[in-house]
């Protein structure tokens, strides 16, 4: 099934750095995000990640981001371990309810699947433009910058990255923006290494974030395989469990519409009724009524989606009923937004004409999609917290 193998991992020379400055998201994140980060350290991770042109240099952003890794290596900013190994990583943080969680698993090279043989099972689609990128940034840099997500559908893989926490040193620790509390362990042990690797080799793996780097890697094996290092990519993997995961929805906001016209379309669709104001009064009522909910400066709205909507959308999802509602209506101005308070301000602000909140999927939901191979559309999931930027790199090369 799931091949997961040690490897030579690049990390931060603790003596160089602080933590806390170099840490960054994936790569998909807003100019403003990026640039607060890019200002906190030179060798913030977002550097190479999310890299920026030098035209003064004559280099394009992928350059940039490669000569950069070079030259941190050149200063010592980075080290590599002297043998294969993998590193355990775990995530500490509050859930949306405010109850302290964690969730653990190990960075290392994943086998790639491009045959689609079910040792990887992705769950969504893709964008093209994100994927050639990515592709992009691979081709020059021949370095995973970030870890892709992915969670063992093997039994008890949890409990073992834990067992192997319990008895490795002290960490390498992070806090984000967010407060959540990263930490990383580099394990080289040959015992440890072969039970993590065993384990994973007992089930597949379903892709929980980082669909466009796993494709980005894929579409880069297949442009030679005899490349070094191409036939994985790193990524944490951890268990596919209600106990280990936190997954929100990613809501919908749309432009070039008029708020109460578009209300009024939606009717064929779904029962539409007046909502509550109160975002927070407006979710649980989507919650109790198995509804969506529409926001905009008109008003608010409950969805409640009509049987016959069930036809045309490919699973029992809200990002799926509301992929087929727009696609027939022809409204493809469309951006995506987690955050309720972010997706409140676009409208009240402007940024959106009206938008569309989602209920989150389940992990039965999302396991159901992926074992039944088909994809959910792009942006139906939101795992968090993500692992972060910086903790671990895999330089192909080196593999």
């Amino acid at each position: 099934m799931a091949r997961l193998d040690p490897f030579y991992a690049t990390i931060y020379n603790a003596d160089h750095v602080v933590a806390d400055d170099v840490i960054a998201p994936p790569y998909d994140i807003g100019a403003p995000a990026r640039a607060g980060l890019a200002a906190r350290s030179s060798y913030n991770a977002i550097h190479v990640e999310l890299p920026v042109a030098v035209p003064e240099l004559g280099m394009d952003p992928y350059r940039a981001a490669a000569d950069l890794f070079e030259q941190w290596h050149c200063e010592g900013t980075l080290a590599v371990t002297d043998r294969p190994c993998f590193a355990l990583y775990r995530m500490t943080f509050r859930d949306e309810g405010g109850t302290l969680r964690t969730t653990v698993g190990v960075l290392g090279a994943l086998g790639l699947d491009p045959e689609h043989t079910g040792q990887v099972l992705p769950h969504e689609q893709t964008i093209a433009r994100d994927r050639h990128d990515r592709l992009s940034l691979l081709r020059t840099a021949r370095t995973n910058f970030s870890p892709i997500w992915a969670l063992s559908l093997a039994d008890g893989f949890a409990n073992l990255c834990e067992s192997a926490v319990a008895k490795a040193r002290e960490p390498w620790r992070a806090t984000d923006e967010d407060g959540v509390l990263h930490e990383r362990w580099i394990v080289t042990d040959a015992g440890v290494l072969s039970a993590l690797s065993e384990l994973a080799a007992t089930a597949p793996v379903l892709i929980a974030d980082g669909h466009h780097r796993y494709e980005t890697a894929c579409a880069y094996l297949e442009e030679d395989p005899a490349r070094r290092g191409a036939d994985a990519v790193l990524a944490l993997v951890g268990e596919l469990s209600e106990q280990e995961l936190s997954v929100r929805a990613i809501h919908r906001l749309v432009r070039g519409v008029d708020p109460v016209g578009f209300a009024r379309d939606l009717e064929r669709s779904f029962v539409v009724s007046d909502g509550p104001d109160d975002p927070v009064a407006l979710r649980e009522e989507m919650r109790s009524r198995g509804a969506l909910g529409l926001l905009s400066t008109a008003g608010s709205w409950l969805l409640e989606p009509r049987p016959e909507l069930l036809d045309p959308a490919a699973d029992d999802l809200d990002s799926s009923r509301l992929a087929a509602v727009l696609g027939h209506l022809g409204v493809n101005d469309v951006s995506y937004q987690h955050g309720v308070h972010e997706v409140v301000t676009a409208v009240k602000n402007g940024v959106a004409d009206a938008a569309v909140l989602l209920r989150p999927a389940s992990i039965e939901q999302i396991a159901a999609t992926a074992r039944g191979r088909r994809r959910m559309p792009p942006k139906s999931t939101f795992f968090w917290p993500k692992p972060r930027t910086g903790m671990v790199f895999r330089e192909l090369e080196r593999a």
